[in-house]
Parts: structure tokens; sequence; C-alpha cells
């Protein structure tokens, strides 16, 4: 079987041995190569998936899959600063604990956090929060950040865990997206009732609006006037 399009005379005999015996692609198959960040090769792929899905009419309709996704991971690599940082939010419980954070390398951390997804569409996310302050600051430690930086960019969650808050966790629906899912819409805007436009703006609600001087001043907001450019 030969292969024909823009990338196959850089295939050897042998890779496109393997290729074929790995997909068991037969004559008249298509293989799709995309080449990037994994991230954006995810992405597209994906993207490439649902559209072959639906103009070949492989789609499963008027059918409700559910599954959990759990086991995300705790920390992440900064693709352009190679830094480690948090991959969603920094106030998850870390699996495993501290121990956890003081012996395994950040990135095979694993975090207490779910989400419940319907058809490929999160539904409901939800996580175990860390209640410890001793963890919380050690997480942020391997984010890069110190412990001043802690107590002056979180005060609020840096000064009630001193109160010892108790183990919780929990779990928030969209309620948007369960009623787009129910309305068979693909769009998410055709089920909310003022949805915003590209630049965030409500048109019917015409939000965001001016505010006061006094408005500024209660959330301790200073508007800098552009001054002139010398000529």
């Amino acid at each position: 079987m030969s292969l024909s399009g823009s990338i196959a005379k850089f295939i050897s005999e042998g890779v496109k041995n393997e290729l074929i015996h790995v997909t068991q692609a037969s004559p008249g198959h298509a293989l799709f190569f995309a080449a990037d960040q994994l991230k954006n090769v995810e992405k597209i792929a994906g993207a490439v998936r649902n559209e072959l899905g639906k103009r070949l009419d492989l789609l499963e309709k008027e059918l409700l899959k559910f599954c959990w996704i759990v086991d995300f991971p705790m920390f992440e690599l900064d693709p352009d600063t190679h830094n480690i940082g948090f991959s969603h939010n920094p106030f998850l419980m870390p699996q495993g604990g501290m121990d956890a954070l003081l012996n395994m390398n950040p990135l095979d951390i694993l975090a207490y956090q779910y989400d419940i997804v319907c058809n490929g569409i999160e539904l409901f996310s939800g996580a175990v929060r860390n209640d410890d302050t001793e963890i919380m600051v050690k997480a942020f430690e391997i984010a890069g950040y110190t412990y001043g930086d802690i107590k002056s960019k979180f005060p609020t969650l840096f000064n009630a865990f001193q109160f010892g808050p108790p183990p919780h966790a929990g779990i928030a629906p969209g309620i948007d997206r369960i009623v787009m899912i129910i309305a068979n819409e693909s769009n998410i805007r055709e089920v909310i009732a003022f949805p915003m436009s590209s630049k965030a703006q409500d048109i019917l609600m015409g939000a965001p609006s001016e505010v006061t001087d006094k408005q500024l001043r209660d959330v301790h907001i200073t508007l800098a006037v552009p001054q002139p450019q010398p000529e």
C-alpha cells in the first residue's frame, strides 16, 4: 500500500509500515499529522476529530454519556519561562499532602480536583480544598512565591487559615451548560439570556457603564489622566 500527500515523501519505508501497522490503515483511509506544542496539538486534533464525526455522521445522537475526570496535575511547567506554576487552582489539596510536596517531582503531584463531563462538555467542577497552612505555604513556594508574597497577595485566606478551617470539598454545576445540552445547542450563547460580546460588553443592558468618582473612591481606584506628549 502506498501513501500520498505532502508529507508522504518524508516518511521512510520502515516508518510507513509501522504507521500502517499501528493505525490498521487500509486503502481509502486518511492519517492526520499535527506538529506543535502538546496543548496546541491536542486542541487541533480534537477539533479535527469532532468535525469529522459530524461530517461522516459518526456521532451518537440523542445520547448523554457522562464521565468523571479526576487526578488533575497540581503543577505545570510554563513553556515560555520554564518555571513551575499552578496548573489550575492554587488552593487545592495535593494528593499525598505535605509528603508529596517534599519528596515528589512537582510535575508528578496530582491534586484532589474533579470534573463531571457530558458528551465532552464540562458540566460540574469541584475539588477538595486545602485546609492546612503549612501545606499551602509549601505549595506556593514550589510555584515561586515567598512567605511574604502569600501574606500580601492572599491575606484573606491566609488569615482565615490561622483559625483552623475544617476539611472541606465541593462541586459547582454550570447551569447554562446543562441547559445547552438539554436544548441541543452547540453554542452556549444561545441559552444565555444576556450574552456578552467579544469585548465583554452586554449590549442589551448597556454594561459596563460609566462609574462615578464616588464609586472609584469606594474601591480605592484612581484613574490616571493621560498627559499630552511634547511635540
